[in-house]
């Protein structure tokens, strides 16, 4: 039985197979003699994305007391779950995340707390992820969005969107009508400014996006 400790674009932290290629913390939220989730999803506002390996370091997942260790199946969903780069294990992507945000409110380079309390009221509304509205179409929105559609969070990839499902992300048809966006609108302007979320293999090496590939090189239908 797999640990309650995957976490959905919408936030939540549920008991899954699906494990992803990065973990992350938002502090101490499971009790180690049970590994099981206690009622808080978060003790502190720093949510974090970390490396799954780092300097050969091993850890017992939820076995001890430092942070409770959580998964996402990529960079995208842990974006829209809230969380952020860690400035000690990933510290040059942290650093280029800072830079992207400071670039796109144009103001100072801001300190990892503050990035933290404007993520932290991006994130939730009432204990509840919060979905902001779309200014525009989904289409257009930079690789590494994800926006939500009735009950399911789909990620944007060159204008496609893949739904994320507890086995992986899946080509779908596009929903008919978007509830809006997962991902915090300060984190959108981050990636519009240039961060570059790591996205899951599976999507970049999708059919769907070598056929789009190919008709806006002009190379389909030359076979």
């Amino acid at each position: 039985m797999p640990l309650q400790n995957r976490v959905t674009p919408f936030g939540d932290v549920v008991a899954i197979r699906q494990r992803g290629l990065f973990t992350g913390n938002r502090g101490i939220i499971h009790d180690p003699a049970t590994k099981t989730l206690l009622k808080r999803r978060w003790t502190s506002k720093a949510w974090l994305i970390c490396l799954c390996e780092y300097q050969g370091r091993r850890r017992e997942v939820m076995g001890g007391r430092g942070w409770t260790e959580l998964f996402f199946l990529d960079e995208a969903v842990a974006l829209a779950a809230g969380h952020r780069p860690c400035f000690f294990c990933r510290r040059g992507r942290a650093e280029d995340f800072r830079g992207a945000w400071a670039k796109a409110t144009g103001g100072a380079t801001p300190s990892a707390p503050e990035i933290d309390a404007v993520l932290h009221r991006e994130r939730l509304d009432g204990g509840r992820k919060r979905v902001h509205p779309l200014s525009g179409p989904a289409g257009e929105l930079p690789d590494g969005a994800v926006v939500a559609a009735s009950g399911s969070a789909f990620t944007i990839v060159r204008g496609q969107l893949f739904q994320w499902t507890e086995r992986g992300y899946r080509a779908a048809p596009p929903p008919p009508r978007l509830d809006g966006l997962l991902t915090p609108p300060s984190t959108l302007s981050a990636i519009r400014a240039g961060y570059r979320p790591v996205l899951h293999p599976s999507l970049l090496t999708s059919p769907e996006l070598a056929v789009t590939s190919a008709l806006r090189s002009g190379e389909a239908g030359k076979a």
